[in-house]
């Protein structure tokens, strides 16, 4: 970026996710930085679980002023599972990522699969080697267990930052969020306040009395009142802005966990965000979100379907005005069988042909929207215009039967194939030359014409092909010979034609 430009790149505080085996105390943990250290000291205001919350924790005071910012986001999430999830989405959720390990049991497979949760995600971590206040505390013996499963610390072969702690008593916390301070600023954390808010979905949820709602963590730019939030095809506008302390704030930047109410349909966790300034461009990307999904889940479902190389899948959309008539349409779409075109009916329904119905069928070039005894609504109208989807209505099966068979039927894969037209017995080999050669023979089927392509069999294979140059009947030059007649012919192609051979002329036609 160049200094003059609009852009406002800061510091951004980091976002922390802590993992480890279940029993190791990552929420013992969690809970203490809570009632210790939450911003403004408002943990009182936490009345209920939530899965992101902020701390302020300072350094030394002769540090404080060198650091960009105090703020520390947590993302507490049931497990390494969610995590994992979050990243399989594409979710860069967490900067980094505290791995807790007990002091008195050492590593477990829990912390084997949530160090390659974290390995996999890329993110520098911190081990907490927690219950060091228990008699049964070995710090060193920790130490050698994680070293056998490649954690190498730092002093101890390696480079991994630790800190020995108890979550319980709190011991050695303090330092621990110095460590993640410290971890943060050389990691250069950055965000510009400029941008419209993006970043990911850890909750959400459906609420009898408030509707739609989700747990966002904003990754980078600036969420508004008035703005809207699209997540994946979830939309929601930002009427109000809550923080997790449930307070409504004017405004939330990057780092900070925020709940937003409205959506019209539940985003999915781990799903990423972003803010739009109007309706109108949130409605836009959704649309094509929409029309992009629809396109993978025909694809999906062709993609089940075993086929020949020439054959043709034609999706279709089902509606009816009730449960019975749907069945007995399937059993009579059953009856249609076509040797190069699958019929598959890819959704049906009791109802409306409307926009959903519509946009599914978008995803194929090919798909058709049959309707019984029922009406289409505009809106579906218009996406099948613009896409050139097929929408027909009937009010009679037979009706609707016959007209699908015609239109298989116009559908159908022309296969291009070899029609023989004409057939003759070689009986005696001429002059040759390397490209041409003049054989005689007797037409045993059909005619032959100058002109026509020909194959040449011996004892059923065919040796080579080419093409009738001249003809000859009765010594004289002929444009075609009919069947029973024999006839003399010059052969252009490359074949080494012999006595008792058969010659067969073909045409190409569409099948």
């Amino acid at each position: 970026m160049t200094k003059n430009s609009t852009s406002k790149i800061i510091p951004r505080p980091p976002i922390v996710v802590i993992m480890g085996h279940i029993d190791h105390g990552k929420s013992s943990l969690l809970d203490y930085v809570r009632k210790t250290n939450v911003v403004e000291g408002e943990a009182g205001g936490i009345t209920q679980h939530i899965s992101a919350y902020e701390v302020s924790h300072h350094l030394d005071q002769t540090r404080k002023d060198a650091l960009a910012s105090n703020r520390i986001t947590f993302l507490d999430t049931p497990g390494h599972e969610a995590f994992s999830k979050m990243r399989a989405r594409g979710a860069g959720v967490a900067d980094i990522a505290i791995l807790v390990v007990s002091a008195e049991d050492g590593v477990k497979e829990q912390t084997k699969e949530a160090l390659r949760s974290i390995k996999e995600a890329g993110i520098p971590y911190i081990v907490a080697i927690n219950k060091i206040d228990k008699p049964n505390a070995n710090i060193e013996r920790t130490k050698q267990n994680l070293a056998e499963n490649e954690i190498y610390l730092e002093g101890f072969g390696g480079d991994v930052p630790f800190v020995p702690i108890s979550a319980k008593l709190g011991t050695g916390v303090p330092d621990l969020l110095d460590m993640m301070l410290l971890v943060a600023e050389m990691e250069n954390l950055t965000g510009d306040t400029s941008l419209p808010a993006e970043g990911i979905v850890v909750e959400s949820n459906i609420d009898t009395k408030r509707g739609t709602s989700a747990t966002l963590i904003i990754t980078n730019g600036t969420l508004k009142k008035g703005m809207f939030i699209l997540a994946e095809e979830s939309m929601s506008p930002v009427r109000v802005i809550e923080n997790f302390l449930g307070k409504q704030v004017s405004e939330a930047t990057f780092s900070s966990p925020v709940q937003i109410t409205g959506f019209d349909a539940l985003p999915a966790v781990g799903s990423t965000f972003r803010a739009y300034a109007n309706k109108k461009d949130a409605e836009k990307v959704q649309l094509e979100l929409r029309e992009a999904k629809s396109k993978e889940k025909v694809k999906e479902i062709v993609r089940t379907i075993p086929l020949a190389d020439d054959a043709l899948v034609v999706p279709i959309v089902l509606k009816s005005d009730v449960a019975g008539t749907l069945e007995a349409i399937e059993k009579e779409l059953a009856k249609i069988e076509r040797e190069r075109v699958v019929i598959k009916i890819i959704a049906k329904g009791v109802g409306t042909i409307g926009e959903n119905d519509a946009k599914l069928a978008s995803g194929s070039d090919s798909a058709i929207i049959i309707g019984f005894h029922t009406k289409v609504e505009r809106g579906a109208q218009d996406i099948a215009e613009r896409f050139g989807i097929t929408i027909k209505t009937f009010d009679i099966i037979y009706k609707l039967s016959e007209w699908l068979n015609e239109e298989l039927d116009r559908r159908t894969p022309k296969v291009m194939g070899e029609e023989v037209v004409g057939m003759a017995k070689i009986l005696k080999t001429f002059s040759a030359t390397k490209h041409k050669q003049v054989i005689g023979g007797k037409v045993t089927s059909g005619t032959l014409e100058v002109g026509a392509q020909v194959k040449i069999m011996r004892r059923d294979v065919e040796i080579g092909r080419g093409k009738i140059e001249g003809l000859q009947a009765q010594k004289l030059p002929a444009k075609k010979v009919e069947e029973g007649n024999e006839c003399g012919m010059m052969i252009d192609g490359k074949i080494e034609i012999a006595g008792g051979d058969v010659l067969e002329a073909f045409v190409m036609n569409a099948k």
